[in-house]
């Protein structure tokens, strides 16, 4: 029996929430919907045009918050990320242990610098606007990689935020090497549209021949695929993936389990925020899979995490909710 049920790699961030209008955000300059990278500067004039008016500060990254999902089910779990010695890296490094993440950020002294940090817009809609300086997480390198977690995993998560840079790229790529040769199943995520737009080739080196599971939200594999037509989408992820989900907000979510395709029921809420939806997504349904349910229910699962974590702000429930969401479903409510 392996000693961890997933493995991921990916940017640590601290998640600043605010709420804002459309009208705010082309005031500030900020193009809605998507994530986009900027420097120390930039994000330091924007916080301080926006003031104390943040609604939550959260330790977050798209790898972060699904393996804490993860943990909080109960898997077994193992971070590698980079943060500074800086007070804001020792919260984050704090939060991972108390989640019960493993994490290299417990075995090594952490370097001088600053911590990355994402500035997070919610809207009316509930659509989710990011502006991420990345910080000393950006210097994230092959060397970060514990070698021995990797093989003592069932599955590893990349997420495609590391596509940014050459150096976090690489790392990306060594950890799925290292994992495909030890027949330890690879999940990668898009991340983000972006993502795919600014640093394709990237992806596309991260996924290399053939990853086991590819997570995407419609617009990503639609991007990927330089289509606004879902199934030619399908077409092309069934070449890079042996099975894969793409997640459809309001209709649900189509997995691809090797065979068949599979349609995920939505589950009907009020959706104030959207942050960490695909996150929760992934992480429900890896945890699903790594304690040996379908494809079928491990997508039912988190398509119910994902519906429950848009009903509030911020990108992580809290033990008590997850319990009792995993209660409810294990009971066939």
């Amino acid at each position: 029996m392996k000693k961890f049920d997933v493995y991921a790699i990916g940017n640590a961030l601290v998640d600043i929430e605010y709420h804002a209008t459309p009208h705010k955000l082309v005031e500030l300059g900020i193009d809605k919907g998507v994530m986009t990278l900027i420097d120390e500067q930039r994000q330091n004039s924007l916080v301080a045009q926006l003031g104390e008016s943040h609604e939550s500060m959260a330790c977050g990254g798209s790898a972060a918050n699904t393996i804490i999902a993860l943990a909080q089910m109960g898997a077994r779990t193992h971070l590698d990320c980079r943060v500074s010695s800086d007070m804001t890296g020792q919260v984050f490094a704090r939060d991972l242990h108390d989640a019960g993440v493993n994490s290299n950020l417990d075995f090594k002294p952490l370097p001088v610098g600053v911590t990355g940090k994402c500035l997070v817009f919610v809207t009316p809609d509930a659509d989710r606007t990011m502006n991420t300086f990345l910080g000393v997480s950006a210097e994230l390198d092959s060397s970060d990689i514990d070698v021995e977690a990797i093989k003592d995993s069932e599955y590893i998560y990349i997420e495609g935020y590391l596509a940014s840079a050459e150096n976090t790229r690489d790392a990306a790529i060594e950890a799925r090497r290292i994992a495909e040769n030890r027949d330890i199943k690879t999940s990668l995520t898009l991340s983000d549209p972006n993502m795919v737009r600014f640093f394709r080739e990237s992806i596309e080196a991260m996924i290399g021949n053939r990853v086991d599971l590819l997570f995407a939200n419609e617009d990503e594999a639609m991007e990927l695929a330089n289509s606004d037509n879902l199934d030619e989408a399908v077409q092309l992820f069934k070449k890079l993936s042996r099975s894969f989900a793409i997640t459809r907000g309001r209709e649900g979510a189509l997995l691809f389990d090797g065979i068949a395709l599979i349609e995920i029921r939505p589950n009907q809420v009020q959706a104030i925020d959207t942050l960490g939806a695909g996150d929760m997504f992934a992480g429900a349904f890896l945890y699903g899979l790594s304690q040996g349910m379908s494809f079928q229910q491990s997508g039912d699962l988190a398509s119910l995490a994902s519906a429950k974590i848009v009903t509030q702000y911020g990108p992580r429930l809290r033990a008590a909710q997850t319990d009792a969401l995993l209660a409810s479903f294990n009971a066939g409510n």
